[in-house]
């Protein structure tokens, strides 16, 4: 046993009942890749008709560079830009928001959002780090966001942070606020292993998802009951459920899919979106709205006419 814990333990607080872990030596850019070749075929476009990568993640293949100048060379793309957005579970959605100001620009006609996650490599699996190791798995999702008819497409996105709450969910280490960056000292306290205020940040989830929903549906003169569905950033069962039960939305109009895949943090939004097409869950003229929170604390919103 490499912990104290049970199943019934893991799926009675967060409702994970299965995970996926990369192989040694695959990286967040690789499974951006293979979500990006995904999105561009279903998107019906060439690799060349991509003029910016956005890739968001917490766990990049290497601390500098950025993730999406690797996918850039995987894909074999010319010398587009390519950023990273390092905003954690609220990533996709920054990314997202990016992508929108550069088409709606007319900067870009096309642009690649990417959320990968490879957390396995970084979790401490002891009874210690029980809180945060049972929930984090490994995934990939991404988007093509171009040009749309009026009315339909991104209606708007709404984003927040509030700083002081940093630490509550946080990776201590390596730092360069220390010289050297990384000690000994350092490992042996286990600080290179996220830590997290589980009841903080619980509590400040279930106030700030409602908030910047409500937030994205009044911008456009919208109800609560325009939503046909409620995509949010999969990061407990319970802070999913205390969310719709708050905005009164039925179970069917809120996805979940955390019990498959865990908290993937950038990549959650845009794994369950795929499964929502794949699976029918949305058709044309849907009301959509993603929503995340997470470490910062950031938190966002962006409403969609699918």
């Amino acid at each position: 046993m490499l912990m104290d814990t049970s199943d019934e333990w893991i799926v009675q607080r967060t409702g994970v009942r299965e995970r996926r872990f990369v192989e040694p030596g695959v990286g967040a850019s690789h499974l951006g890749t293979a979500a990006a070749r995904k999105a561009i075929g279903k998107a019906g476009i060439a690799v060349d008709d991509i003029g910016l990568v956005v890739f968001a993640t917490l766990s990049p293949d290497y601390y500098f560079p950025g993730a999406g100048v690797l996918v850039q060379q995987q894909l074999g793309m010319p010398t587009v830009g390519a950023l990273d957005v390092r905003d954690q579970c609220t990533g996709f959605l920054y990314g997202l928001s990016v992508a929108e100001a550069y088409v709606k620009g007319g900067f870009h006609d096309y642009v690649l959002v990417i959320g990968a996650e490879t957390h396995s490599p970084g979790l401490n699996f002891t009874t210690a780090g029980r809180d945060t190791a049972v929930i984090f798995g490994d995934g990939a999702g991404a988007v093509v966001v171009g040009p749309a008819d009026s009315g339909r497409g991104i209606l708007s996105s709404h984003l927040h942070s509030e700083g002081k709450y940093a630490r509550e969910l946080c990776v201590e280490a390596p730092t360069f606020l220390s010289n050297p960056w990384i000690t000994k000292d350092m490992l042996e306290a286990g600080r290179h292993f996220p830590r997290m205020n589980g009841r903080y940040v619980f509590t400040h989830a279930v106030r700030r998802f409602p908030e910047v929903i409500r937030e994205a549906l009044a911008k456009n003169g919208l109800a609560l009951s325009d939503l046909s569905l409620l995509v949010p950033h999969q990061a407990n069962l319970r802070i999913t459920q205390a969310v719709g039960e708050a905005l009164g939305l039925p179970e069917g109009k809120v996805f979940s899919n955390i019990e498959k895949y865990g908290n993937t943090t950038a990549a959650s939004i845009p794994i369950a979106l795929d499964e929502c097409v794949e699976g029918g869950r949305l058709r044309e003229g849907d009301l959509v709205c993603l929503a995340a929170f997470g470490s910062g604390f950031t938190w966002a919103s962006a409403l969609i006419r699918w």
